[in-house]
């Protein structure tokens, strides 16, 4: 009978342990970039070229791109 009350209060321990270790609700955030900024930009003058981006637009993104990779 002792024996299983002192295995009961070792289990209870490390249960209220462990289940305090939730991490605080941290939020992590990460980014994959899978392109260079010079593809980037490549993309971005041929979608001008090709008239899908008007002049504003295109300088626009362009200063957006070259900001990011800073």
């Amino acid at each position: 009978m002792k024996y299983s009350s002192i295995l009961f209060a070792a289990a209870l321990a490390t249960l209220l342990t462990v289940g305090g270790c939730g991490g605080g609700g941290a939020k992590v955030n990460s980014q994959i970039t899978t392109t260079t900024m010079g593809q980037e930009l490549q993309d971005l003058e041929e979608s001008y070229k090709k008239g899908l981006l008007s002049e504003s637009e295109y300088t626009k993104a362009r200063k957006a791109i070259l900001k990011r990779y800073q």
